[in-house]
């Protein structure tokens, strides 16, 4: 368990770098289980992002598959909420807090904004407030939101692997949820 000095020595190192990560977070990051589980559900959900894409695309051409893309979004979503849990989760064993780290503040900010689309979605889905084209538009823009959050997380990819080149002995890099 955790102590209240633990997480201010993690908050001290957070401060001290300018790095990604501190080595200490390096180590945390390359001992927790979670990271091997982002490794195996972020590309996991772009694979369903890019199916459910097409058949909302689809419906909103043909009015066609409604079921399917309401089906796909649906997991779609459910896919999310788990990497956003397990993404805090990793993100508590590396930085010692569940969220907003300062390593990937900005990408947790928007990862919230994903979250309420995504959410939104399902209540408009679930209230039938608005109809089946609205709910598919309310899908998009949750779907836009999650390719912008992608990038974010692909972008601090890249920044830790160029780190890594130029930190000796540096492990692999890992990479937080891809929201």
């Amino acid at each position: 368990m955790q102590t209240h000095r633990d997480a201010a020595n993690v908050r001290n190192d957070e401060t001290r770098h300018s790095s990604l990560y501190t080595p200490e977070q390096r180590r945390r990051r390359d001992a927790s289980r979670w990271t091997l589980v982002q490794g195996i559900l972020a590309p996991l959900q772009f694979a369903v992002f890019l199916v459910s894409l097409w058949l909302v695309l689809r419906y909103l051409a043909t009015g066609e598959g409604f079921a399917i893309a309401t089906a796909s979004i649906v997991i779609k979503t459910l896919v999310l909420y788990l990497i956003m849990v397990t993404g805090s989760l990793w993100e508590r064993d590396v930085f010692g807090r569940y969220l907003f780290a300062r390593a990937f503040y900005w990408e947790d900010v928007v990862s919230v904004g994903v979250l309420a689309l995504h959410t939104t979605y399902l209540v408009a889905l679930a209230s039938g407030v608005v109809g089946a084209r609205a709910q598919m538009w309310i899908a998009l823009a949750a779907y836009l939101s999650y390719v912008v959050n992608a990038t974010q997380f692909l972008l601090k990819l890249r920044a830790a692997r160029l780190e890594q080149r130029t930190t000796p002995h540096a492990s692999a890099p890992a990479l937080r949820p891809l929201s």
